[in-house]
């Protein structure tokens, strides 16, 4: 690293008004002069400017009633055979990409490390990428095709995440199945004058650009292009913190690519007005999803005469994207638009060479959503499934989506499945399915061993 900045970064910075990140540039080590270096080179100034001139723009209307409607859902358990076909031949003829979304830590959980590292395996103490890792693995085995894992990490997870994986050895997937790519980031900007924060000398104040990040980071490192030339039309899509997943489901893989849909979604059937998830509606007549907290209280509460929520369709954040989609909201015109949100940010002043603790909202911060892209698409489709079936998230250290909840339904399921093989279950017992024996019920049944009784704490692997 020369002793002097690029001189083409001074010009940029200078033109800008962003001269002052490079303050504090003299002490800097070597390796932190690069770091800085490489951060600065990345980050689009012109599009940062743009951003920040909209920062007193009108905030995205909240929908009113007239604009919403419940989006219509296919019940998942009717999709058929030839849906389940469709995408059985898709598998086999390595047409379908995972990708796992896995950019946050534990720390809601009192965990300090990534969220994948978390232990939930009921009896084996299994942890959230092995369940995965696993299931990926036994389908590969099952189409007989190498099926590709893309785990999306962030700054604060990639080393620990690479690190565990290459530990257990990519948990049994083939040298080169599996894929790490971090999702990008974003500098805050001061509210009032625009200029870059700074964590300390040296160090710009950088945040994830949100989950929708994660789309863009497909496209921009290149992977997407990857995917496409490899012969990979759909990216199966979801969060690390739910164990239930049935990753690249054949039946739902199968409708999407039977309906022409580019952007398809599972639902979870919402029983209580006050669940904090988000659901799929029709907004302006295009697939959308509201955040709990934007739905207005007389939709939120509203049911049908069954007595059902006429806005349940909740969002489990398991999707199945068209490449050729993903490449048109990842690209030119097309691209997602970022949001911009007032937080409050402690940085390091450079002029005066302290670190300010701010008592109100002093900086703009920039984030991506997934969810922006599915009113882009022109064809989607919604599948319900039962949510003690496919969803049992850890997302709080108690009460509801716990690590207890969570151990809870996963031996439910467990012995739901038994009980449909004939094999009954003591009360009480846990028991656990490794994705290495079934990945359904059927596959279960198929290969329980005949004469198999349950009296203790049991793993079926």
């Amino acid at each position: 690293m020369p002793d002097a900045p690029p001189p083409d970064l001074v010009e940029r910075l200078r033109t800008y008004g962003q001269k002052h990140a490079l303050a504090g540039w003299d002490a800097l080590p070597p390796p932190d002069r690069d770091a800085l270096v490489r951060d600065l080179s990345a980050i689009d100034f012109a599009e940062l400017d743009t951003l920040f001139r909209k920062r007193n723009d009108p905030a995205d209307a909240l929908p009113t009633p007239d604009r919403l409607a419940p989006l219509p859902v296919e019940d998942g358990e009717s999709l058929g055979k030839s849906a389940t076909e469709r995408g059985e031949d898709a598998l086999r003829n390595g047409e379908v990409a995972v990708l796992l979304v896995a950019g946050g830590q534990g720390s809601r959980l009192g965990f300090d490390k990534p969220k994948g590292m978390f232990s939930v395996g009921p009896v084996s103490g299994a942890t959230l990428f092995q369940v995965h890792a696993e299931k990926v693995l036994a389908l590969s085995h099952k189409y007989g095709q190498p099926v590709p894992f893309l785990v999306m990490t962030s700054p604060a997870t990639h080393a620990d995440t690479t690190a565990f994986f290459a530990e257990h050895r990519n948990f049994g997937l083939a040298d080169g199945q599996v894929t790490f790519f971090q999702q990008g980031t974003m500098p805050a900007l001061d509210r009032e004058t625009g200029k870059l924060l700074l964590e300390s000398p040296g160090k710009l104040f950088l945040s994830p650009n949100g989950h929708g990040g994660t789309l863009t980071a497909l496209a921009d490192t290149g992977l997407l292009a990857n995917l496409k030339s490899r012969g990979v039309r759909h990216v199966f899509y979801f969060q690390v913190d739910n164990p239930l997943v049935f990753i690249a489901d054949p039946a739902f893989v199968g409708r999407h690519i039977e309906v022409g849909s580019e952007a398809s979604s599972k639902v979870v059937f919402k029983d209580r007005p006050e669940e904090k998830v988000g659901i799929l509606a029709l907004v302006d007549g295009k697939c959308g999803i509201v955040e709990y907290s934007d739905l207005p209280k007389e939709l939120a509460t509203e049911r049908e005469r069954s007595g059902e929520l006429r806005y349940r369709a909740g969002n489990p954040a398991i999707h199945v994207f068209s490449v050729a989609f993903l490449e048109r909201v990842t690209t030119g015109a097309g691209r997602l638009a970022f949001h911009i949100a007032k937080k409050k940010v402690p940085h390091w002043n450079p002029t005066t060479g302290e670190t300010v603790t701010p008592t109100s909202e002093n900086a703009l911060k920039f984030e991506l959503f997934v969810f922006d892209a599915l009113p882009l698409a022109e064809k989607w489709l919604a599948v319900s499934v039962r949510r003690e079936d496919e969803f049992a998230p850890v997302k709080n250290a108690d009460g509801a989506d716990s690590p207890a909840t969570c151990r809870e339904m996963q031996i439910a399921r467990a012995v739901r499945w038994l009980a449909s093989a004939g094999v009954s279950v003591p009360a009480g017992v846990p028991v656990e399915i490794s994705p290495r024996f079934a990945l359904t019920a059927a596959e279960l049944a198929a290969k329980i061993p005949v004469g198999l009784i349950v009296t203790g704490p049991t793993v079926l692997e």
